[in-house]
C-alpha cells in the first residue's frame, strides 16, 4: 500500500509532497514526522527506497507507506500527556514519532509479536536519543515494547487514550479491541480494509469514520493454550517517574525555553496579581536600560547620518503611568539598536572584501552551534557525570 505521493531526495521533501497531498495537515504532526528521518529505519542495503511513498518489508521487519503514518497520525489527535497503545509496534517508528507529541508525561507503549523485531526497536530508539539533534528540540516519551501477540492482552489490563493497530483486524476482534480504549479514547485500524477510526463516547456508545482504502496483513491467530491455560501477555507497567528524572526533565525545560520561543525579544508572562505593574521596575525596565546604554555606546563609536538617530532617544524620560507608551519607546530604541547593529556588520563586511579574503582574515562569520541546547548544557558549572546524565549520555 503507498505511493500516493511523489518520491523525495530526501526526508524534507517526502514531508513537503505529503503535505501537498493534504496527507500530513496539522503542524504537530509536521513537526514530528521532520524531526524523524524515515531512512534511519531502513537496513543499509535498502535505504535507496527510504523516500518513497512505499511500503517495506524485510524478514518480520516492516514499515507502513509514509502515507498510511501520516493518516495515522492525524486520525489520532494526539496530545500532551495522553496514554498510548501501538499493537504491533514494529521497529518503533511510528511509537517514536508519537512520543514526540505525547512529551515526558504521557505513556507510550508497544506490543510486537517478534522478539528480534522489538531488539531492533530499541536499537534504533538508543540511536534517535543519542545521536539525533531533533531530541533535543522535543520533552518526549520514550516508548517501551513488550514481546506477544497483542490479541493475548487479559480483558483486565489496562485501557488507553490512543490505541493503533499496526495489522488487518478481522470482524470478530473489533470488539476486542474496542475494550481496550478509555471512554472519549479513539482506536485506528485497519477494519475490512479500510482504515477506519473509532471513537469511545461512552461505555456502550462509538463514533466510527473510515478514512482511506488499505491493504494490511492480517492479524497472527493466537496458538494453542499450553496446559489448558491461556496464555497472557501483560502489557508494560505505568511507572512513576524518579525525582531524578523529574529534576532533568524541568533542568532541559527551563533551559529550552528561549530556543523554542524564537530569535525575537523574549516575552514572560506571568499570571500572578500585580504581575503588569511589576513590569515597570522589573525585567522589562532593566532591558531597556541595557538596550539605551548599548545604544549610546555605538553612536559615540560612529559618526551616524541624522535620519538613522531615532527621534526617540532624544528623550530619555519615560511617562511614569502608561504602560503603552512605554511599550512604544522601548520598541523605537530596539529598531535603533538594531539599525546601529545591522551598520557595524555591513562595515565590518565592506572592509574584510571577497569571501576568500573574509575567510583569509578571519572576517567570515562562525556557524552557530546546531544543538544549543547541549551547547547551554555543557556550559554549566557541574561535575561532567550530571552534564552526561542531562545530556542522555548523548553522543554527537
Amino acid at each position: 500500500m503507498g505511493g500516493a505521493v511523489s518520491a523525495g531526495e530526501d526526508n524534507d521533501e517526502l514531508i513537503d509532497n505529503l503535505k501537498e497531498a493534504h496527507y500530513i495537515r496539522s503542524e504537530l504532526v509536521e513537526r514530528a514526522f521532520r524531526a524523524i528521518d524515515r531512512v534511519d529505519y531502513y537496513l543499509e542495503e535498502y535505504r535507496d527506497s527510504a523516500y518513497k511513498d512505499l511500503a517495506w518489508r524485510h524478514g518480520n521487519l516492516h514499515l507502513s507507506a509514509p502515507c498510511i503514518y501520516s493518516e495515522v497520525m492525524e486520525a489520532l489527535d494526539l496530545q500532551p500527556g495522553l496514554s498510548f497503545l501501538n499493537l504491533g509496534s514494529g521497529t518503533g517508528y511510528l511509537s517514536t514519532m508519537v512520543g514526540l507529541i505525547l512529551g515526558p508525561f504521557g505513556v507510550n507503549h508497544g506490543v510486537e509479536l517478534h522478539a528480534d523485531v522489538v531488539d531492533y526497536a530499541y536499537e534504533k530508539l538508543d540511536h534517535f536519543i543519542k545521536a539525533s539533534d531533533s531530541f533535543d528540540k522535543f520533552e518526549f516519551c520514550e516508548p517501551t515494547f513488550v514481546v506477544g501477540n497483542c490479541l493475548e492482552i487479559p480483558p483486565e489490563s489496562r485501557q488507553y487514550d490512543r490505541v493503533y493497530c499496526g495489522a488487518g483486524v478481522q470482524k470478530e476482534y473489533e470488539n476486542y479491541m474496542k475494550n481496550l480504549l478509555k471512554v472519549g479514547g479513539i482506536l485506528v485500524l485497519p477494519l475490512e480494509e479500510k482504515l477506519t477510526k473509532i471513537t469511545r463516547t461512552g461505555q456502550s456508545s462509538w463514533e466510527t469514520k473510515k478514512i482511506i482504502a488499505v491493504t494490511f496483513a492480517p492479524l497472527v491467530q493466537p496458538k494453542q493454550n499450553v496446559n489448558g491455560r491461556p496464555r497472557s501477555v501483560p502489557l508494560p507497567i505505568f511507572e512513576v517517574r524518579t525525582l531524578q528524572d523529574l529534576s532533568r526533565i524541568a533542568i532541559r525545560h527551563t533551559l529550552r525555553q528561549p530556543i523554542a520561543m524564537g530569535e525575537g525579544r523574549l516575552k514572560r508572562r506571568v499570571s500572578f496579581p500585580g504581575a503588569r505593574a511589576m513590569h515597570r521596575y522589573g525585567p522589562r525596565f532593566e532591558r531597556r536600560r541595557f538596550c539605551r546604554r548599548f545604544y549610546r555606546q555605538c553612536v559615540s563609536s560612529m559618526v551616524l547620518h541624522d535620519s538613522m538617530i531615532p527621534t526617540a532617544m532624544d528623550d530619555c524620560n519615560y511617562p511614569g503611568g502608561v504602560e503603552e507608551e512605554e511599550e512604544e519607546v522601548e520598541e523605537e530604541e530596539e529598531r535603533g539598536c538594531r539599525r546601529v547593529r545591522e551598520d557595524l556588520t555591513e562595515e565590518d563586511e565592506e572592509g574584510c572584501g571577497t569571501e576568500e579574503e573574509k575567510t583569509k582574515s578571519g572576517c567570515a562569520r562562525a556557524e552557530p552551534p546546531v544543538n544549543i541546547l547541549r551547547e547551554k548544557i555543557l556550559r554549566l558549572p557541574l561535575p561532567e557525570p550530571l552534564k552526561m546524565y542531562l545530556l542522555y549520555y548523548r553522543e554527537k
